[in-house]
């Protein structure tokens, strides 16, 4: 969205409300250079707009950094930590996570950990501006900009609070102007009242906003505003607000739930093929990052100027770590969309809820191959400079000429098979591994051997996790696409790409949610089946195609543009047999194979049927959600059913940066982390359901006569157990 893109780098002058608030600290305003804006702006209509359209910079920070996964994806049911363990307490939920920030002096490891301070300061940034904005939009003698820029004002506002309300609970609030000064007497707001200024907001949002895009892809609407009332109110009425919510009609939130998000479904339709939203991402500002489904997304492109103080850093969190393990026959570099940093590792949970001969939705997340882009080693045996024998692939692996691989066939595969398969067990085609490791796997379906074969189940037992030495920090995983950037122009360059924090998709889940909660079952069943239709793969589909934002790399292959790198050397380990040197081009069509596993994994013979996921009633649900009822030892309807909406909530959004808060919200964190997370060991039930209010900040509060607060005060400002 050019229009924002090109106003948010300056933002608004950060007006500092809170304590603590460090996002003002030199480092921000150094940043910020040249771009300072007063409140001056908000007499006239052009600068109350641009004013206004800084607010888009605040939700960038959330996916700028180690804070993306850590507050939001660890310590939950469907991923958990792999070998690096920089953010590793907010997965084992140990007693680093703390109310301290953590350092490395404190036990992080690494100084990239995120801090529990993260957050807090950067909702009341943005908190700070909008209270500016809002406290002068009425200057503004043109209603229709005025309705616009307190619209988006109170829209940020009221968000900053959600996300401050799910993650602490009751919070300071304030809700005018700083004007300057630094406040540092606080009253804790209770739980009720926080979500009370978050449903305010988000009803004065949705009032005064427009129906359409008005600034371009990204823009904040009417529609946006329905979604998050929608699940704030359904926030109101769940677990986590039970001690209270009983003053509230039931009835009346959960049906006025059901009509915004009738609201949002009705104008705001699903994309066609769940590839569009993620799988074919085609280059930036591409088609797709306009679909009507998309109803929120922090906005990137290639204008460094634009960038701010955190670019789009989520294409690293999701691979494992091909090049350490590979053996070598797998290179990284921007031609593959992803880096291997292997933060988030999904659960045996998260294989296991999908249907994976039927939904479509497993086969376009979960990246299952990598093309072997480096043949830089011998078949035969040689000898080295020394006159030492090196052995080659064929003697080392136990293979013949013809299962030799070469560049552009499988270097890694990720077998996503059933527990109840047996067709592995005994190795039938040979044994799995790395590519470091002597194994012999050779795929019956190509007739080759594969440097690095890796099976989810075999002999009735989860063994993905097995490959690496460690299990609870295995590197070897099966990681998700739906951050792939092929627009990178170096190894560790800042993605391009948007990234969506709200869609319709999850509409329907809210909808549905909240018809369980009415006790509609059947009707929930119904909701949730429009989602599974789109999920289903179609006539003719090729079930065994695969693609993702990869794809962005060259406009032969599908991408709006040829990458600017494309006819560079710039990963020099790139190799053919004969040693040549591989440019960009050449190394990105060995690593795009466009192939998945689908027909190795199902077992199931070559099809271009329609498939069906439909459920005929809640009573009889699909045997993966069934397995996981059990396991959670659910056995009421009411139960099974919020279960099941949590499950198809994973088939749908998963890796999409809000599972934490939402666990929360209907008390399932505690069960299904322990049930399915088996690194978040102390996860503690009355304490964990919120985070530890930042100690920075309760120590820099003080009394309305400018005294120090004592230690008992500080507690009171504490949540329980911290």
């Amino acid at each position: 969205m050019k229009y924002i893109n090109n106003k948010i780098v300056g933002g608004a002058l950060c007006m500092l409300s809170l304590l603590g608030t460090t996002s003002c600290s030199d480092d921000f305003l150094k940043e910020d250079a040249g771009h300072k804006y007063t409140d001056a702006l908000l007499e006239e209509e052009t600068g109350a707009l641009q004013m206004a359209a800084g607010l888009y910079a605040n939700i960038r920070w959330h996916f700028g950094y180690e804070w993306a996964y850590g507050i939001n994806l660890y310590g939950c049911d469907e991923f958990t930590n792999g070998a690096d363990l920089t953010s590793e307490c907010w997965n084992t939920y140990d007693n680093r996570l703390n109310p301290q920030d953590l350092t490395p002096a404190l036990g992080a490891a690494n100084k990239n950990c995120p801090a529990v301070s993260a957050l807090w300061d950067q909702m009341y940034y943005g908190i700070s501006t909008a209270n500016l904005i809002i406290s002068g939009a009425d200057k503004i003698s043109n209603e229709e900009s005025r309705n616009k820029v307190k619209g988006e004002a109170h829209f940020l506002r009221g968000y900053n609070y959600y996300r401050l309300f799910a993650q602490y609970g009751g919070v300071a609030l304030e809700t005018e102007p700083a004007n300057g000064n630094v406040k540092k007497y606080y009253e804790r707001a209770t739980e009720e009242q926080t979500l009370n200024q978050v449903i305010s907001d988000f009803e004065e949002a949705y009032n005064l906003l427009p129906e359409d895009k008005w600034r371009g892809n990204g823009t904040w609407t009417k529609y946006t505003a329905a979604h998050f009332l929608a699940k704030a109110l359904l926030f109101r009425q769940s677990e986590r607000c039970a001690k209270w919510n009983s003053a509230y009609d039931k009835s009346k939130d959960l049906n006025r739930v059901i009509s915004l998000c009738d609201e949002v479904i009705a104008a705001c339709p699903l994309a066609a093929d769940y590839w569009d939203l993620y799988g074919k991402w085609t280059g930036v500002d591409c088609k797709n990052e306009g679909l009507s489904e998309i109803l929120m997304a922090a906005e990137h492109n290639e204008d460094k100027s634009t960038q701010g103080r955190f670019g789009n850093r989520t294409y690293n969190y999701f691979d494992p770590q091909f090049s350490n393990f590979s053996g070598g026959w797998v290179q990284r570099g921007q031609y593959i969309g992803g880096m291997d940093f292997q933060r988030c590792r999904p659960t045996e949970y998260s294989y296991s809820v999908f249907d994976n001969v039927n939904d479509a939705r497993m086969w376009k997340t979960f990246k299952t191959v990598y093309g072997l882009n480096n043949i830089a080693l011998s078949a035969e045996d040689t000898k080295d400079k020394n006159g030492n024998t090196v052995q080659g692939v064929k003697s080392k692996y136990g293979i013949t000429d013809e299962q030799v691989p070469d560049l552009g066939d499988e270097g890694i595969i990720f077998i996503l098979n059933k527990k109840s398969d047996t067709r592995f067990d005994g190795n039938p085609y040979g044994t799995f591994g790395r590519g470091g490791d002597v194994h012999n796997f050779v795929n019956p379906l190509t007739g080759k051997w594969v440097p690095n074969a890796f099976v989810t189940f075999q002999n009735g037992k989860y063994v993905l996790n097995t490959y690496t030495g460690n299990p609870s920090t295995s590197n070897v995983f099966c990681g998700i696409n739906k951050t792939a950037d092929g627009t990178r122009t170096g190894e560790k360059g800042d993605a391009h790409r948007d990234v969506i924090m709200a869609r319709t998709g999850e509409t329907y889940l809210v909808k549905a949610e909240a018809q369980v909660r009415l006790g509609n079952y059947q009707d929930a069943i119904s909701t949730v089946n429009v989602l599974r239709a789109r999920a289903q793969w179609k006539n003719g589909e090729d079930r065994s195609y695969y693609t993702d934002g990869s794809m962005a790399f060259l406009k032969a292959d599908g991408g709006d543009n040829d990458n600017s790198t494309a006819t560079s050397t710039s990963v020099k380990k790139n190799k053919d047999k004969n040693g040549k040197v591989l440019n960009n081009t050449e190394a990105y069509y060995a690593s795009m194979t466009h192939k998945n596993t689908y027909y190795l994994s199902t077992g199931i013979e070559e099809t271009k049927e329609a498939s069906n996921l439909q459920i005929e009633s809640y009573s009889s649900l699909p045997a993966e959600d069934e397995a996981i009822l059990q396991a959670l030892g659910c056995t009421s309807d009411y139960d099974r059913m919020l279960n099941f909406i949590f499950n198809e909530r994973s088939r749908e959004l998963l890796g999409e940066w809000n599972r934490w808060e939402e666990l929360s919200r209907a008390g399932l964190l505690i069960s299904r982390a322990k049930a399915f997370n088996p690194e978040a060991t102390g996860i503690t039930a009355n304490k964990h359901e919120l985070r530890p209010i930042p100690q920075k900040f309760i120590d820099a509060l003080q009394n309305e006569d400018g005294t120090n607060l004592s230690e008992e005060q500080k507690k009171v400002w504490q949540n329980n157990g911290y």
